[in-house]
């Protein structure tokens, strides 16, 4: 019988080289299923094969009663029902005891878009003169111009720089590969930031292809660019809560909002389906009627 350890390392393996996820995906997953393997300990639950039903609605219950967020609760019962669906294929389990529990369905809480105003304000108080400042100016205009995500923007490489032909290549979620175009603006300040101050940089074995480096000379960490966003934002005068994605959803609303096509903005923005863009969006109902008539096989019958 296999015990918790042993699957949980099981688990992690298969998502890393058959799901291929993100570091950060992997250790996501994996931490919420500590948190099951937790409770499963003091009930002396000492296997997954043991485990029934009504014992994952008791560790749910658990997570309620701690006042966690429903959006951090569906997180974990996803994690879970990934976790167990993986053991039954393996034919751990004989049973697949997360099968039967549906997710719950909540609203999903946007968050603000900055105008493009805002975004000028926020690009403009940036000191150009100092290498904290023009790197920040070249990240936050990549943000803006290219929609990236943030850990697509800490992993980019020089080689992933095709300014001749105005593209970036961009590795998302799965290690799946796009090409997504760059404005004219940001390519000038990231060839500024490179030619002036990385280039000058005393830059740390292993980190010499990133493109955006701290002042030690590494690769810059998904936190330092949450909270230069963050800093950077008040200093502008802006009272919203403004994060690496605010940059990413307002790319995306002000492209549609001038009337881009919504494939076109899926694809830039490394989406499977075209429904995960329209939550990035604010798109009236008429407006999605029309893209599904205009794509959906069987709804152009039924117009």
């Amino acid at each position: 019988m296999i015990n918790w350890e042993k699957s949980l390392e099981e688990f992690a393996i298969y998502l890393k080289l058959e799901r291929a996820y993100a570091q950060n995906t992997l250790q996501a997953y994996c931490t919420d299923i500590q948190k099951l393997i937790s409770f499963c300990q003091k009930e002396h639950i000492l296997s997954p094969a043991l485990l029934t039903t009504d014992h994952i609605s008791q560790f749910l219950a658990t997570l309620y009663q701690k006042n966690m967020s429903p959006v951090s609760q569906a997180r974990v019962l996803s994690a879970v029902k990934t976790f167990f669906k993986f053991l039954y294929l393996q034919n751990w389990i004989q049973e697949n005891p997360a099968k039967r529990i549906k997710t719950p369905k909540f609203a999903r809480k946007l968050p603000d878009v900055l105008s493009f105003e805002e975004i000028e304000k926020i690009l403009q108080v940036l000191p150009l003169h100092t290498l904290e400042g023009a790197r920040n100016r070249a990240m936050f205009e990549i943000l803006y111009s290219s929609g990236l995500r943030v850990s697509e923007l800490i992993n980019l490489k020089i080689s992933d720089l095709y300014f001749d032909i105005g593209l970036l290549k961009i590795v998302g979620k799965g290690n799946k590969q796009r090409f997504v175009p760059i404005g004219e603006e940001a390519i000038r300040y990231v060839q500024e930031y490179i030619q002036h101050f990385r280039n000058r940089q005393k830059i740390k074995k292993g980190h010499e292809s990133y493109v955006f480096l701290n002042q030690k000379g590494s690769r810059l960490s998904r936190t330092y660019v949450f909270m230069a966003i963050k800093e950077t934002a008040a200093l502008a005068g802006i009272s919203k809560r403004v994060s690496p994605h605010t940059f990413r959803h307002s790319f995306a609303s002000h492209l549609l909002e001038n009337g881009a096509d919504l494939r076109a903005v899926q694809e830039m923005l490394g989406h499977e389906s075209i429904t995960t863009t329209e939550i990035y969006t604010h798109l009236d109902m008429s407006y999605l009627q029309k893209v599904i008539h205009q794509y959906h096989p069987r709804a152009k019958k039924l117009k």
